[in-house]
């Protein structure tokens, strides 16, 4: 299939319908721009997507809502330039403009960054940690001749498009980590065999302010016509319990519903209810505010690992300083504090003082069939073969350069006919520090 029949469908499918002025701009595969897709958003109407493949949206009302939440994002918003990146568009918004800080706000955005934070006793790892760095930096143009970057001031914001958000029955859904689930990973086994969410990780109870570990990088298939959902690689930091549950989260994730790519893409998350009211993914409503402009949340890599073959991996930490969550990001070249979630999303609750659990590992999401996880393949592949994550620590105090601590995780792989995790812990020696392999084929008896 052609590159530009492609982007019509998925990014602007929802636009056919509007007449003669829309078949005559499709024809010529034109880029649109952030003016028009804002004007196409305004005089959207539900009947247009009532026949469109993944429509799912439940009522006119419903779509009403997502419409509304589309231009609240954008509401005053300036967009000088704009660029493709893996059939996404990327809008480059001033910092100050992004929702975050007028939704919330902010009276001014945290533009110091803190440095990240060392383990007590930092080696050079032997695990082949070769840095994939953001397609933002390399120099590309997308298919339209559009330089893959932005200005230093303003922010890559990945589009938020009807044709997304219709992919979920209601606003609310489209906001959730997945549609009228959780996505904490518990101790044991799931309590009833219906439940859609599989894990392979590993986890630590303690006070934290945060942690850090390589992702290997992956792109899991995952295959929506056997009820697969999405597979992904991540940290968890949560505290509290029941409804207060509280967590940041963030690492690599394949959601083809979502991001409309194949591709495993970059994502965060939060919540500060158990992912009841509170919380969403990247951008895509108030809550994360990014300060750099080099790195795309919601966007996919230029290079994956392959089993056998070259490995990639990127480097994740979060750190809770001075009431901000950090987020810092490593490909090849150093660390970057790319933006933070203010404390004062939690309302006061745990995670606006410190964590009590740092969790990292694995999950799917399926209905009758589960997809790959990691690299497909069991840990006992090994390294070249399994997913991995490796220098997993969490911070014990934030405010000193060497206050990170090396984990002592628990294993829980409630799935092992699908999915394993085998951990090493550091022992002194060990130059990679506190480690696992993860991974496995998936199936339909998970």
């Amino acid at each position: 299939m052609k590159r530009i029949p492609v982007i019509i469908s998925l990014g602007f499918l929802w636009l056919i319908g509007f007449g003669p002025a829309f078949a005559q701009a499709a024809d010529k595969a034109s880029f649109v721009s952030f003016q028009q897709f804002l004007q196409e958003v305004r005089i959207a109407r539900s009947e247009t997507f009532e026949s469109a493949q993944g429509m799912k949206a439940q009522s006119k009302v419903e779509f009403g809502k997502m419409r509304q939440h589309i231009l609240s994002l954008y509401a005053g918003v300036d967009v000088a330039h704009s660029f493709l990146l893996d059939d996404q568009v990327f809008d480059c918004v001033p910092v100050a403009q992004q929702p975050s800080v007028r939704q919330l706000g902010l009276d001014k955005v945290e533009l110091e960054a803190p440095s990240p934070t060392l383990p007590d006793s930092a080696q050079n790892p032997s695990e082949p940690n070769v840095g994939s760095d953001s397609p933002l930096t390399q120099g590309l143009q997308d298919a339209f001749g559009n330089a893959v970057n932005c200005a230093e001031g303003t922010i890559p914001f990945r589009r938020v498009t009807l044709q997304e958000m219709t992919r979920f029955r209601t606003l609310e859904e489209f906001l959730h980590k997945i549609p009228d689930e959780k996505g904490l990973p518990g101790d044991e086994a799931p309590k009833t065999p219906v439940a859609s969410h599989k894990y392979a990780h590993a986890y630590q109870v303690v006070k934290n302010y945060g942690g850090n570990s390589w992702l290997s990088l992956w792109s899991p298939g995952v295959d929506t016509t056997l009820g697969q959902v999405f597979s992904l690689s991540q940290h968890w930091y949560a505290g509290g319990s029941g409804k207060k549950t509280q967590t940041v989260e963030g690492g690599w994730q394949v959601y083809p519903a979502k991001y409309g790519t194949s591709k495993a893409a970059l994502f965060i998350y939060w919540t500060a209810d158990n992912y009841t009211k509170t919380g969403c993914y990247n951008l895509d409503c108030a809550g994360f505010v990014q300060t750099n402009s080099n790195w795309a949340l919601g966007g996919t890599w230029t290079n994956y690992s392959t089993r056998g073959g070259p490995q990639f991996s990127f480097q994740m930490q979060w750190n809770l300083i001075d009431g901000r969550w950090w987020l810092f990001l490593q490909g090849s070249g150093n660390f970057e504090a790319v933006g933070y979630y203010p404390a004062s999303l939690y309302r006061g609750g745990r995670l606006a003082h410190f964590a009590d659990r740092v969790d990292y590992g694995g999950e799917t999401v399926g209905t009758t069939r589960w997809s790959p996880m990691g690299s497909g393949a069991f840990a006992s592949a090994g390294s070249g073969q399994a997913a991995y994550q490796s220098r997993i620590f969490y911070i014990k105090t934030p405010t000193i350069p060497d206050g990170g601590a090396w984990t002592s995780l628990k294993v829980a792989q409630p799935s092992p006919s699908c999915y394993r995790l085998i951990f090493a812990p550091f022992s002194g020696t060990n130059t990679d520090g506190s480690y696992f392999y993860f991974g496995g084929p998936g199936g339909g008896t998970c």
